[in-house]
């Protein structure tokens, strides 16, 4: 078993974090096969409400992701501390308060749908169902915020793989019950949803079953205490993903009235399969990132300052080289892929490429920024670790998609992720070097 107070070499490294990367591979591949069988066999409208509503589950996830990615770094600088029941009371109590908090936005969001799907330009039949898919996804959203949440902390309890496995399983459980729903039983967009609602409560079960009955490991719940300062400290720590995830789901909501504007609903199509291909490729970054987060939070708080010199070494090493083969590979592969999703409609087709193809070179640069946000949480450092995000997925990418499509039309819309890109790269890197004395990697 490796444990967090081992030394890590890069195999050891990859070792550890390949469950994670693994993990967050799967849980983008659940959403990617929603997307094909919906397009294939449902149609390209309803691929459109998918990428339209998604956005507004995304933001209850959101809150696993902070408590996920916030409260481990605290857990795990506690576990580096050597205070094993004080970590087990805030790992329980930080669980709790995330749960709170994504019924305090599912309930409204299930109430108002109909007014929130209308703001973001949906009419007609796009309207009705995006009120169907998100409804029935709401119910389960709580669930699938647990299951994300719980990715993370798996790690931090020093068992990646049953996060892998419990996230493979939801994942197996969703491609098959897409085959059923949507080409077997042809239920349309309610098929979709609910096998994707199935699979995220499946998600979300499994980890509260295990850390209720184990008691062998570091990590199992015990009674929450109302531990405010833990909590707001999770809070603030992973603040950068609740903005990181947040603003994503705003900027695709802006992103899509934009599409809608300059190309209609084959606009928005198109913009799903990109967004369906992303998740994958920045899922390795994310993987690598969160994977190797709590190595960095108990490092930082055991005062390893050597082995904290080390990872960051060889964690920004390998995330160059993923950067450099994902985009070999989605240049290489924007036609396949292409085809996969949309090669049943040649104009809606030609656009998702040539889309692609522009859309490629922000996979360069996103992985040094990823991790620096990351890396900053993890140092429980959730100022800087906000502030790059925030700049990266909203102020950057708002004010490129507002500005670039009026002199550059739809290619301006494409353009505006990789100016984005750019720019943050070279912000994350200030950062790095600036604050590398401070913390001494």
């Amino acid at each position: 078993m490796i444990r967090l107070s081992d030394h890590f070499t890069t195999r050891r490294l990859l070792r550890f974090t390949l469950p994670s990367i693994t993990m967050m591979l799967f849980t983008s591949v659940y959403l990617v096969v929603d997307g094909y069988f919906v397009s294939n066999f449902v149609g390209k409208n309803a691929l459109a409400t998918v990428n339209m509503i998604y956005p507004v589950i995304m933001i209850v996830g959101a809150i696993g992701f902070m408590f996920g990615t916030g409260g481990s770094a605290l857990v795990a600088k506690t576990l580096g501390e050597g205070d094993e029941k004080k970590a087990r009371k805030r790992f329980s109590t930080i669980y709790l308060a995330s749960a709170l908090a994504g019924l305090a936005i599912a309930l409204p969001a299930t109430v108002f749908l109909p007014e929130i799907a209308a703001f973001l330009g949906a009419t007609g039949e796009l309207l009705e169902n995006c009120i169907i898919y998100g409804r029935i996804l709401l119910l389960t959203s709580v669930l699938f915020l647990i299951q994300l949440e719980s990715q993370i902390f798996f790690v931090a309890a020093e068992k990646p793989r049953l996060g892998l496995m419990m996230t493979v399983f939801a994942c197996g459980t969703n491609m098959v019950l897409d085959y059923l729903f949507c080409a077997l039983f042809r239920w349309g967009i309610p098929g979709a949803a609910g096998a994707t609602a199935i699979s995220q409560a499946i998600g979300g079960i499994i980890p509260l079953l295990y850390f209720s009955i184990n008691r062998k490991g570091k990590l199992y719940f015990v009674r929450p205490e109302p531990d405010f300062r833990a909590i707001r400290k999770s809070a603030s720590n992973g603040l950068s993903e609740l903005v990181s995830n947040i603003s994503s789901a705003v900027v695709s909501m802006l992103f899509n009235a934009q599409l809608l504007h300059f190309a209609g609903e084959d606009g928005v199509a198109a913009y799903s399969v990109l967004m369906y291909v992303s998740m994958v490729f920045v899922a390795v970054f994310l993987g690598l990132s969160s994977g190797s987060a709590p190595i960095i939070s108990y490092c930082y708080g055991a005062e390893n300052h050597e082995e904290l010199k080390s990872l960051t070494r060889k964690l920004l090493t390998l995330t160059v080289i993923s950067s450099l083969f994902m985009l070999a590979f989605s240049i290489t592969m924007a036609r396949p892929l292409s085809h996969l999703f949309v090669g049943y409609d040649e104009a809606l087709y030609e656009m998702t490429v040539r889309g692609f193809l522009i859309y490629s070179l922000s996979f360069l640069f996103a992985g040094v920024s990823i991790f620096a946000s990351s890396f900053f949480t993890a140092l429980n450092n959730g100022i800087v670790s906000a502030v790059i995000s925030l700049l990266r997925t909203f102020i950057l990418q708002t004010l490129s998609v507002l500005i670039l499509p009026r002199f550059l039309g739809l290619d301006g819309i494409w353009l505006s992720i990789d100016v984005a890109e750019v720019i943050a790269f070279f912000l994350s890197l200030f950062f790095l070097l600036k604050l590398r004395k401070t913390y001494h990697y």
